[in-house]
């Protein structure tokens, strides 16, 4: 009697487990080759037509080297050996610069389609990576508040949905993402990809079961999407697999598959992308180095995003954050150590471009917060407000009770989304 209850379990843990591994399939095998330690990708469905893709800059960005104020004058020696020199970036306005490695960013920013925020930050006035992080995904006051995702929280107040699954690729859900829409995961490093005698054999147990079909069905129409984005399924296996976020190939054709993926009619409409390797305590750089390595890579995703996702890109909003900045002044191993301010990108068709967004305080020592970092006048949150209500269509009243608890005071940022 035990063994045949047992047995009965196993079997719709089975299932289940099908279900969500399928209903991922799509998007995780292709980028199986992709997942390497830098970057990680997750998509969901929402009942809207606009596209958002929220990239999770891990590791704390130098936003002053990344959008130089250089019109203050006391950039240069606030950074004592740091500071961009005017040949390392490309002015954006008379007072802030783009880093020369930001071309892609920049050209969009001359086309109205792209804007910084400067000085900005979430609530975290501390200097964890974990507890930062957990703040930015979360929505949160403090680390730990809220267990769920806000951008998880935002697709709950859609309500009824169709039966499509989200697709995280990568061992676990980003906590932006967790909650209770769900979104099924999938490994790449636990299973293998799938031939096509696999599936012939998977779809014939499973005929007469419209839900695996179905997710059977969306999983393939995914896969043969970035199949065709990255060029093969062993395209990226082919450069390497890419340890490291300074591999532009790979980091081009990841955002390439995803803007593809979200191009589709049928396809999802929110992406998430996680990107590592901004922790730079030692041998920073300025015009070179591990963070213009980074930026390279970075923009190289940003140029990608933007050709594959087509006629929708007009349709598209791109919000790319840190969980906080780094000192302004320089450590003694030529890097920086934990802030608290840094700079924030939206782009996108949506997008109200040619902007840098701030309220500036200024980099003398007067002005820095705890006299070490750039001091946050503006609250990340109130961005991905304007993003949430202005382009993806969610109530204000909604948006404040549920996804960004507490928030009421911070008003979305006026202006950033066209109207």
């Amino acid at each position: 009697m035990t063994d045949k209850k047992m047995t009965g379990q196993s079997k719709n843990i089975s299932r289940r487990r099908l279900l969500q591994g399928f209903g991922a399939l799509g998007a995780s095998t292709m980028f199986a080759g992709a997942m390497f330690s830098g970057i990680r990708v997750a998509f969901a469905s929402a009942p809207v037509d606009a596209r958002f893709v929220f990239v999770i800059l891990r590791g704390a960005m130098d936003g002053l080297n990344v959008i130089p104020p250089y019109g203050d004058g006391s950039y240069v020696d606030a950074r004592n050996g740091l500071a961009l020199q005017p040949a390392d970036y490309a002015p954006l306005d008379n007072f802030y610069g783009a880093h020369n490695n930001l071309s892609a960013f920049t050209n969009m920013f001359q086309a109205k389609e792209a804007l910084a925020l400067q000085a900005v930050a979430t609530p975290y006035r501390l200097r964890s990576h974990f507890d930062g992080q957990n703040v930015l995904e979360s929505g949160g006051l403090a680390p730990h508040e809220i267990a769920t995702g806000w951008l998880n929280r935002a697709l709950a107040l859609y309500g009824a949905r169709d039966k499509k699954l989200g697709l995280a690729v990568g061992q676990s859900i980003p906590l932006t993402l967790q909650g209770k829409v769900e979104v099924a995961t999938w490994a790449p490093d636990a299973l293998g990809m799938p031939d096509d005698t696999m599936l012939i054999l998977l779809d014939k147990m499973y005929k007469k079961d419209a839900l695996f079909e179905q997710a059977l069905n969306e999983a393939v129409n995914v896969h043969n999407i970035a199949d065709q984005a990255l060029g093969g399924p062993d395209a990226m296996k082919k450069m390497g697999g890419g340890q490291n976020l300074q591999n532009k190939a790979a980091m081009q054709k990841t955002a390439a598959a995803v803007g593809k993926i979200l191009s589709d009619p049928q396809g999802p409409r929110i992406a998430t992308m996680e990107i590592n390797g901004w922790d730079t305590h030692f041998n920073q750089g300025t015009a070179k180095g591990p963070l213009a390595n980074n930026l390279a890579a970075l923009d190289a995703g940003f140029g990608a995003l933007k050709e594959s996702l087509g006629a929708v890109w007009g349709k598209t909003a791109i919000l790319a954050a840190t969980e906080f900045g780094r000192t302004v002044r320089q450590n003694g191993t030529a890097g920086t150590d934990h802030g608290t301010a840094s700079c924030a990108f939206l782009l996108g068709g949506a997008v109200n471009g040619g902007q840098v967004v701030a309220r500036w305080p200024g980099l003398n020592g007067n002005s820095l917060y705890q006299n070490r970092d750039l001091a946050p006048t503006m609250d990340l949150r109130q961005a991905a407000k304007a993003v949430l209500v202005e382009h993806l269509e969610l109530e204000l009243a909604g948006v404040e009770k549920y996804v960004f608890p507490q928030s009421a005071q911070l008003r979305p940022l006026e202006g950033l989304i066209r109207t």
